[in-house]
């Protein structure tokens, strides 16, 4: 059984140093507030909406994040959307359009396995997450490289100059809830920061919920993954995927773990691009780079820790869905 290296960083600075989180109304654990409903799939507003802000009790700490909607959602093949018309809208109109904000600049993942239940993990998914995000960055990944052309305020975009993983950590010091709302996703990543002391826009933390769990109403909601910023850093969603098949992408090019790939890939690229939606890149219908190629022209990308089955992303400068850039 692969087993990831447990940190020890503890969690001294999970209240002050963790920004504000909102919830969309979903309640904290063990809370009698109602939970927020299960998420249609569709396009989000070029305009953030306002942020809604909530307390999420959890390790001992009380966390204040907030939600601004979900971001990115890639949609269960087969699901309306599912294979975006926008693409060829884009084209038409200019595709990804600047709207002020931050991009990621030089990026650190953080993978957050969260709960007891990640002690067992015959699928191998551990190693799979971890293998991705150690090659993603590398000298050898072209695909990151279609999001350089993405700059902010700053003039600069993503740069990579090594692998972007910058830690593990199974959560397992109880399991994770059976149905977890965004509130409480958001509060876990802010729980990953807190654990790898870090935060700020180039930072995200990738929360993967285990087998058999509903993070904000996964697989009956009709998405594969989202991501949204919490206040403190840009993090996603990232629930069993398998547990979808082939809805989620298993089997779609090389194994049963595509999906961990394909749909981890797609978010990753879009909290580069979009950290805190939606005022970096999207279109004029708020699609990220992302979206205007979910499901479309599946392949595998070669790095340093293996082959990986992968989705293209939107290029400005290709006009259109691009594997390298």
């Amino acid at each position: 059984m692969f087993r990831i290296r447990r940190g020890t960083t503890a969690f001294l600075a999970a209240a002050s140093g963790i920004a504000l989180a909102t919830l969309l109304g979903s309640a904290a654990p063990g809370s009698a507030a109602p939970r927020t409903p299960s998420p249609s799939v569709q396009s989000q507003s070029v305009h953030a909406p306002s942020a809604h802000t909530q307390w999420v009790r959890s390790h001992g700490h009380t966390y204040r994040v907030e939600t601004h909607g979900r971001h990115g959602v890639i949609p269960m093949r087969g699901a309306h959307g599912a294979a975006h018309p926008h693409a060829d809208a884009a084209d038409a109109s200019g595709g990804l359009l600047y709207n002020g904000g931050p991009v990621q600049h030089q990026v650190s993942v953080y993978l957050v396995f969260w709960g007891s239940q990640w002690d067992s993990d015959g699928n191998g998914v551990q190693q799979y997450e971890t293998d991705l995000f150690n090659g993603l960055g590398t000298s050898q990944d072209n695909w990151s490289t279609v999001t350089s052309q993405y700059t902010d305020n700053s003039g600069q975009g993503p740069s990579f100059g090594g692998s972007v993983l910058g830690g593990t950590w199974v959560d397992d010091g109880s399991a994770a809830p059976g149905s977890a709302a965004q509130a409480d996703i958001a509060a876990e990543a802010d729980a990953g920061a807190a654990h790898f002391g870090v935060s700020g826009p180039d930072v995200q933390i990738v929360v993967l919920s285990p087998s058999g769990t509903s993070p904000d109403g996964f697989p009956n909601s009709g998405f594969c993954a989202w991501h949204d910023y919490n206040g403190n850093v840009s993090y996603t969603n990232m629930p069993y995927v398998l547990d979808a098949g082939s809805g989620c992408g298993a089997n779609s090019v090389q194994g049963q773990l595509d999906g961990f790939s394909i749909v981890g890939g797609h978010e990753y690229a879009e909290s580069l691009t979009d950290p805190q939606p939606s005022s970096g890149w999207v279109d004029a219908n708020g699609e990220e780079d992302g979206d205007l190629c979910a499901w479309q022209n599946l392949g595998t990308v070669s790095l340093p820790s293996g082959t990986f089955a992968m989705q293209p992303t939107w290029s400005n400068a290709a006009g259109g869905c691009a594997m390298s850039g």
